[in-house]
């Protein structure tokens, strides 16, 4: 049972339970959760990933903003550890995608991603701030790939402001490259 949201029976977020995500804004319940079609816009304005990529896929919220999306169907609510893999930060003013998410579907962005070379790669994967005052593109949030083999193969999530990309790879997911 969820939590209310102003004590007089409205619905509200429990954070320890797994919420599917209404379809749309109509079916929003619960104050503040994002909706399968804002998770799926989102990603599509901001990397141009078709909401096709995550067709088969459900989304789901636990705790305050953060979404985690499945790849198969279960009933409302779960009351697990975990369902599926985090994807999306929302509740806070600019949404954030996971490195896992960038991971898993970065190769098929169209926008917003920003390519480094090897040595801006490896400083990137090891967690390093650094200055790319060439980038002309959006500010934000980015997908950060490097060419290997011929293919541009996403790293992680960085953040651009002011002529920097902030590496914002979890301290988990830091790592030494191999010579590139």
């Amino acid at each position: 049972m969820s939590d209310t949201a102003d004590g007089e029976g409205a619905p509200g977020n429990d954070g320890s339970q797994f919420d599917r995500l209404p379809a749309t804004v109509a079916e929003r319940e619960v104050e503040g959760r994002a909706t399968r079609e804002e998770v799926l816009d989102w990603w599509d304005e901001r990397f141009g990933i078709e909401p096709d990529a995550f067709g088969d896929h459900t989304f789901w919220e636990k705790g305050k903003g953060k979404i985690w999306v499945f790849a198969d169907d279960l009933p409302s609510p779960q009351e697990r550890e975990g369902v599926g893999m985090t994807v999306l930060r929302t509740r806070q003013e600019h949404w954030k995608p996971t490195t896992t998410a960038a991971r898993k579907w970065g190769h098929l962005a169209t926008r917003n991603v920003i390519e480094l070379s090897s040595g801006e790669a490896k400083a990137f994967a090891a967690g390093h701030d650094q200055d790319l005052p060439e980038w002309d593109g959006d500010w934000g949030y980015l997908i950060a790939t490097h060419e290997l083999a011929g293919d541009q193969v996403p790293i992680g999530v960085g953040l651009y402001l002011y002529d920097e990309l902030r590496s914002v790879v979890p301290k988990g997911y830091q790592e030494e490259l191999p010579r590139l």
